[in-house]
């Protein structure tokens, strides 16, 4: 199999950690979202919607989404389950790997691109076309991730994990 990868990226930095954790073997191919690799044809034609990760199986079968290729790993090698174990904790884990995602990743992705010169016609992520960043989206997206922040260290000050007290995908 192979895993659409971006060194730098945070979603498939994610996949790289779910998947080191699991132990499974990949074929990592690297995109340069900056040079907008991403964006070029050859890649757009393994994934027309040009957003990274994105796992294609030996069979052809492509899987985009960080959450999505990680589901389907969980199921293809279940240990150590990174998504849970039972109904409770599986739910617990959900809950806080969207609040990671929503509250985290997106406030830094608003911050990133909104910010970053190299992305000032890139606003948006993958093949959305020429979308200007919004400055006040930047600073937004700063607030957000320090509010994020000071969550986690109240969250962390209980448990060693996210997610209770094993390490999750959380």
């Amino acid at each position: 199999m192979k895993l659409y990868d971006s060194a730098m990226a945070p979603n498939p930095r994610r996949v790289r950690i779910f998947m080191a954790e699991k132990g499974v073997d990949y074929e990592n191919i690297q995109i340069d979202i900056i040079k907008g690799e991403n964006l070029d044809e050859t890649f757009l034609a393994v994934n027309p919607r040009g957003l990274l990760p994105t796992l294609v199986l030996d069979d052809g079968t492509v899987i985009d989404e960080t959450v999505a290729i990680c589901r389907y790993i969980e199921e293809t090698h279940p240990e150590p389950p990174l998504l849970g174990t039972d109904a409770v904790s599986k739910a617990h884990i959900e809950a806080r790997q969207r609040h990671m995602e929503f509250d985290g990743l997106l406030g830094a992705a608003d911050a990133f691109r909104n910010s970053f010169p190299g992305f000032s016609s890139r606003g948006l992520a993958g093949n959305a076309g020429s979308v200007d960043a919004i400055p006040a989206l930047a600073e937004r997206g700063k607030n957000t991730v320090l509010r994020f922040y000071e969550s986690l260290d109240t969250a962390l000050g209980s448990s060693t994990f996210i997610a209770g007290d094993s390490f999750s995908i959380a």
